[in-house]
């Protein structure tokens, strides 16, 4: 359905050509990058040329021609999770080439399309390249000077106004660890809890519900590990196109180890291609597949007994539920036969450990966080978590959103899951050396401040509900983008007419974005360039956890700031710059990145994001090569024993020298070493029953069972105190007062708690059992919900959604959707996802010209039987329309790789909006390469119940010839 252009979108020769001059081996691969532009389409060009003709480049030692010397600078892909490093070649200040940096442990000189193409992205001609305001309808150039007083005035304007909770401060994933935390530190001194990032609509659901399930919501082991499973489980997940660096370790493993892979999604994607099993199931079943699946493995008996006694919680209840899903009521729910299921229960059990790999195919549902429980249940039930080759290993979707959402970019916390109490803003005070009641004024008042924030879900609800149905005094009145696409939201049509109401309208970002031309705004709207994560320095923190500090390959183009100095202009502007900035040394206007490092460093004690100094992160950059690739420990030089990053827990302070923790939950290492265990963050004790561990610890702890998170009183008790030095113990008689005894390993800024716990032998969160009940959810036990907009009208009343409540300051709507029988008028199940070519929003890759030749018409896959019902052919433009009335005019692809009833789009597309082409919008030059209908202009309304993440993989449509 995609057809060649005769001449390349960016107007220069196209990769065809090129590649068809080159022959044989006479060409090395630096010459092939070079002469190709950076590769594009690298990893799918590679797999079509003759064996040995792409080579690996020596360093670069002479100088070129010019006389200037080359300077190698690694930094990290600004594009998904995997965390690859990518080494620029910079010559006079200027990135002339890159290398996929054979060194790494985690890209292992590899990278996809996107990685290969990445300088584009930071020289990319279609960057925004000064601020600009619109003045009737018209963008106009303005200077930085201008644009901070005119944002800043009517901002501050909004504040007297309104109130502080009336600017909803959207951050990104696409910001550093630093920025990250300087954002949700600029918001409370702005005074509000609206502020939010792209992952409540990526993996809020797991974030939560995994740790709601044993501790910490993130992914258990890593990429390189997945090398030592037996048995590889991937629903809704298509690493080989969303993650395909991915796809080394994932096939490695699978060769090495004969490990089966196994592949559950609706549609047929790469990454089943690889697949010895796949598994075809209606979208929004997950929780009956995945009790299907273990019905079958209590029947025969095939869980591990031995490791549910000592280290699992509630299993008893979990098989009540699963007992009802016999092999009859699974096809009938999901579709998928039992004889299948209990094929692959089998070889689930039989292949141990086994890894477990979801991504937003498994979230996105308005109960996401029950699919996401229901998978750790699973591997609980197997005994594969804390072990090497298991976990559930949930890979991320951008470059940085692990590392933004540990630094507290959510409505719901502060940095590192503490939480919105008076004891976390306490916490956190003092670490920015400010007082509690300095941070309270900021606020309306104390009850806001400890409230959770309108989530960026739900934002444009947040301008148009009637204020007297929402939990705050005023609705939304001013807006900033900060580093956010908009079509990777559903609902489009309802988010257009609310950026039309708002006071104000802001952008900042290296790209406009379809922000830019989403609405029919003719005032109040402001463009600012951000730099990208080339231009500036700091840590991100890959899927796997491992922080890498990356440096600033060349100076920002054009007028483009960094977000911190952005930040840091805004916080003067609004008057809180020096309490904000107090321990941070700037250069200029520009916040010193380091000293920001070493901030978050004296606060994250709750995550282990203390151990990791800038000093100990370059180290592990400046020498990739000591690290082994599969364990990911280096093996001698100067991190001898450190884990590559030291992926979090890296516990107190840097100078403890903790390596971090490969593997979470491991009770086969000593805690110093990087073991651990679950955390006792759900009490000692429910019904009679503990909660704690029983007979399993990590190696060399002095308790011999159970224990409950780390205090002073704690440590006290044991006849430890006398291990801690005075200064230590000066810092725990301040924080505690005459409360000395519950100081704990959370808020001990000396680190002194940690350190005690640890020479001991102790995991500074305890050592719990994992819990499969999360009493403190709607459903306690993970259950199937029909979705909202179901063709399944036959099960809404054995699965029926919730009733309509309200949370997060918002009316949540439920039942009344799910009673809208919608499904003969719009009978196709629409599902969305990732393509190799773009990222998210797709702003940036789809102005990048090597990517945008690779893929140029936003298109969706019908099954030939639907579409031959219809009328369509292959190629031809199709309207599809959702159930709420949006409509996307696409090409049609006739594929089965969708089955019958079910229709895919990809989500990457902007710039066209319900049939109009919008180019004509984009400040003149700024306009991506490609654009297209956005997928979200036909998706409807859907919120998970505790995290309020959108429902975009099961809603539905009907699609018709343009």
């Amino acid at each position: 359905m995609l057809t060649k252009k005769k001449a390349a979108a960016s107007g220069g020769r196209s990769l065809a050509k090129m590649v068809s001059g080159l022959t044989g081996n006479t060409v090395d691969r630096r010459s092939f990058l070079r002469t190709s532009g950076i590769a594009a389409g690298g990893a799918a060009i590679a797999a079509t040329m003759p064996f040995g003709m792409v080579k690996k480049a020596e360093a670069v030692t002479a100088t070129p021609a010019a006389g200037a010397p080359v300077k190698l600078v690694k930094n990290v892909c600004t594009h998904c999770s995997v965390g690859c490093t990518v080494t620029a070649e910079v010559q006079n200040g200027v990135w002339i080439g890159q290398e996929p940096s054979f060194d790494s442990p985690i890209n292992l000189g590899a990278h996809c399309a996107k990685g290969a193409a990445v300088r584009e992205h930071a020289h990319g001609d279609r960057r925004l390249r000064y601020p600009m305001k619109m003045v009737d309808g018209k963008w106009t150039r303005i200077s930085w000077d201008q644009a901070i007083q005119e944002v800043g005035d009517k901002l501050l304007a909004i504040r007297e106004k309104s109130g502080p909770d009336s600017v909803f401060w959207l951050g990104s994933a696409k910001h550093s660890n630093e920025q990250a935390y300087l954002i949700r530190k600029f918001a409370a001194f702005w005074g509000t809890n609206n502020v939010d990032h792209q992952a409540r609509i990526c993996h809020s659901t797991t974030v939560a519900g995994v740790a709601n399930v044993w501790g910490y919501g993130a992914m258990t082991n890593s990429y390189n590990d997945i090398q030592k499973s037996r048995a590889m489980f991937f629903i809704g997940s298509n690493a080989a196109e969303a993650h395909p660096v991915s796809m080394l370790h994932i096939l490695k493993g699978k060769e090495q180890n004969n490990a089966p892979l196994i592949v559950a999604d609706p549609r047929f994607t790469r990454t089943a291609a690889k697949a010895d099993e796949y598994i075809r199931f209606r979208p929004g079943t997950d929780v009956g597949l995945i009790w299907g699946i273990l019905w079958h493995i209590f029947e025969n008996g095939w869980e591990d007994k031995e490791y549910i006694a000592k280290r699992v919680y509630g299993m008893d209840e979990i098989r009540a539920e699963v007992a009802k899903w016999t092999p009859e009521e699974v096809e009938k729910v999901t579709g998928v036969p039992g004889s299948q299921l209990k094929r692959v229960a089998r070889t689930l059990a039989s292949n141990r450990p086994g890894t477990l790999v979801w991504c937003m195919g498994g979230t996105q549902h308005h109960i996401g966080n029950n699919n996401t429980r229901a998978y750790c249940v699973l591997q609980l039930a197997l005994g594969n978590v804390g072990v090497t080759g298991g976990g559930t290993n949930i890979f991320r979707g951008h470059d940085n959103v692990q590392g933004a959402t540990d630094f507290g970019v959510t409505s719901d916390s502060l940095p590192g899951y503490y939480g919105l109490a008076e004891g976390a803003w306490r916490h956190w005070a003092r670490v920015w050396d400010v007082s509690y009641d300095e941070v309270l004024a900021r606020f309306k008042d104390k009850k806001l401040m400890e409230a959770t924030g309108i989530p960026v879900s739900r934002w444009f609800d947040g301008v148009l509900e009637a204020k007297e149905n929402m939990d705050q005094p005023e609705s939304i009145k001013g807006m900033v983008f900060w580093g956010h696409a908009p079509n990777s939201q559903v609902r489009l049509p309802d988010m257009k007419k609310a950026m039309e109401k708002l006071e104000l309208l802001v952008v900042v970002d290296p790209f406009p974005t379809m922000t830019a031309v989403l609405s029919d705004r003719k005032d109040n709207f402001y463009l600012l360039p951000a730099a990208t994560q080339f231009e500036t320095v700091g840590s991100r923190t890959a899927s796997n956890r491992s922080v890498q500090w990356c440096d600033k390959i060349m100076e920002p183009l054009f007028e483009a700031k960094t977000d911190h100095e952005i930040m840091y202009l805004f916080a003067k502007k609004f008057g809180f710059a020096e309490p904000m900035f107090k321990n941070i040394k700037l250069h200029g206007n520009e916040p010193d990145i380091e000293d920001t490092t070493r901030e978050w460093n004296r606060g994250m004690w709750s995550v282990g994001y203390t151990g990791q100094s800038p000093e100990r992160l370059k180290l592990h950059m400046q020498h990739q090569a000591t690290f082994d690739k599969t364990t990911l420990r280096a093996n001698g030089g100067p991190c001898d024993g450190d884990y590559y990053g030291l992926p979090w827990p890296c516990w107190g302070t840097p100078e403890m020298k903790h390596p971090g923790t490969a593997n979470l939950y491991d009770t086969s290492l000593p805690v110093a070493e990087g073991g651990g265990a679950f955390r006792a963050r759900f009490g000692v004790e429910r019904n009679g029953v503990t909660l704690l561990a029983e007979g399993s610890y990590p190696v060399g702890s002095e308790i011999k069972d159970g224990y409950p998170e780390v205090t002073y009183a704690m440590l006290e008790k044991l006849g430890w105190a006398g291990d801690f030095t005075e200064a230590e113990m000066a810092v725990i008689r301040k924080i505690g007062g005459e409360k000395i005894g519950a100081v704990s390993w959370t808020t001990d800024l000396s680190g002194g708690i940690q350190r005690v716990a640890i020479k001991h032998g102790l995991n500074p969160p305890g050592n719990a059992k994992a819990r499969c009940v999360a009493w403190n959810f709607p459903d306690p036990v993970p259950v199937h919900r029909e979705p909202l907009y179901t063709p399944r009208r036959d099960l809404v009343a054995s699965y029926p959604t919730y009733k309509d409540t309200k949370s997060w300051r918002l009316p949540t709507l439920y039942k009344s959707i799910q009673d809208r029988d919608v499904s003969k008028e719009y009978p196709i199940i629409l599902t969305s996802g990732r393509l190799v070519e773009y990222e998210g929003g797709g702003d940036e890759t789809r102005s990048n010209p090597w990517l945008a030749e690779l893929q140029q018409d936003m298109f969706v896959e019908i099954n030939p039987f639907d579409a031959n019902n219809a009328g369509i052919k292959d190629g031809q433009m199709v309207w599809v329309e959702g159930a709420e009335q949006g409509k996307v005019k696409v090409k049609a692809m006739l594929t089965e790789r969708v089955g019958r009833g079910v229709a895919f789009m990809p989500f990457h597309f902007g710039g066209h909006y319900q049939g109009q082409d919008l180019r004509a919008k984009y400040p003149q030059g700024a306009d991506p390469i490609v654009l297209g209908e956005a997928a979200n202009t036909a998706t409807t309304y859907g919120y998970d119940s505790v995290t309020q993440m959108q429902e975009t993989k099961t809603t539905l449509c009907r699609i018709s010839a343009a």
